[in-house]
């Protein structure tokens, strides 16, 4: 009688076991957080590494307890509602938009699911935000605070004092076109300098030479998506041209000056990471840059025959010999 008392309690605990194990794996399985990572173009993909870095100061790390789906818009800025759309159907816990138009796009897609965005703009004049401290709603993130023109301009006047007259290259389908169209005008007038504005949304556009004392490319992750062409086009047609991230000045461009991006990345990582501990964006104020970073490449400079000032040497973070 014990024995067979003994063998049913065997029995049991087998079959409950059996029974237990897959659907704790499923358990585990669905408690695994998704993060939904809406990015612009292949350029955004060498950022993608400091992204991981800021969500594995949290905890998490892609693949162990973490998933990612990313999607890209390839610069077509008119796809990202569709996509920021996909991703609300799938549910993801975040979404990450890595750019105004991409914020905007993701904000119209959910007021329920945490966003975290990354961008040149002010987030409160284009309404993601109720103010950069107290966010409110679903919706946090980095900022570089709207347009730094002003000051790329007149870095760009000190590099070729000659040139009276400086063009600006724009995107008008980028959503604060306007905006930066404004600052450089503003700028420009204010410097005595004659401004012409040239629009660039394809690859003919960008292609087109310029005929131009000096080209300030503004900041829009379209262009960053053409690096290289736009490096190598300024070289072939002898164009002094200020860009707005270092990894133009390390490709080859005459200067670049913005904020740190890999680190602006880093910071977005560690913002979905703290959402996905439970923090609320509506509490989490908005970052900013605490620098801007000035790069000349006087490889570039040389090949062009320009001679660089000593004064703004000076002020350059990093000079590429």
């Amino acid at each position: 009688m014990q024995f067979n008392q003994l063998r049913r309690r065997d029995f049991i605990t087998l079959l409950c076991g059996a029974t237990a194990l897959p659907l704790a794996a499923r358990a585990q399985q669905a408690v695994t957080p998704v993060v939904g990572f809406l990015g612009n173009t292949s350029a955004d993909k060498t950022f993608v590494a400091s992204f991981r870095q800021g969500l594995e100061q949290i905890g998490y790390i892609e693949g162990r307890n973490i998933a990612i789906e990313y999607r890209w818009t390839e610069g077509q800025y008119d796809r990202a509602a569709a996509l920021a759309a996909d991703l609300v159907a799938r549910q993801v816990a975040v979404i990450v938009a890595v750019s105004l138009p991409l914020a905007l796009a993701a904000k119209a897609a959910t007021t329920t699911i945490p966003i975290v965005f990354l961008m040149g703009d002010d987030p409160v004049k284009f309404g993601l935000v109720a103010s950069l401290n107290r966010p409110g709603a679903n919706i946090t993130g980095f900022s570089f605070l709207g347009p730094i023109e002003a000051k790329r301009l007149e870095l760009l006047h000190e590099l070729v004092p000659k040139a009276s007259t400086i063009a600006a290259l724009i995107n008008p389908k980028f959503s604060s076109a306007e905006v930066r169209v404004a600052a450089v005008r503003d700028a420009a007038t204010a410097l005595g300098l004659q401004l012409t504005v040239y629009d660039a949304s394809s690859e003919s556009e960008i292609d087109t030479e310029r005929r131009t004392g000096a080209l300030l490319v503004t900041a829009d992750p379209f262009f960053d998506g053409k690096r290289d062409r736009m490096v190598k086009l300024a070289a072939r047609y002898a164009l002094p041209t200020q860009y707005f991230t270092r990894q133009f000045a390390e490709d080859g461009g005459l200067m670049s000056y913005g904020s740190d991006v890999a680190n602006a990345f880093r910071q977005v990582g560690v913002h979905a990471g703290r959402i996905l501990k439970g923090e609320r964006p509506a509490d989490m104020p908005v970052e900013q840059p605490t620098k801007f970073e000035l790069v000349i490449n006087l490889r570039t400079a040389r090949a062009l025959d320009l001679e660089i000032q000593p004064k703004l040497l000076a002020l350059a973070d990093e000079v590429i010999e």
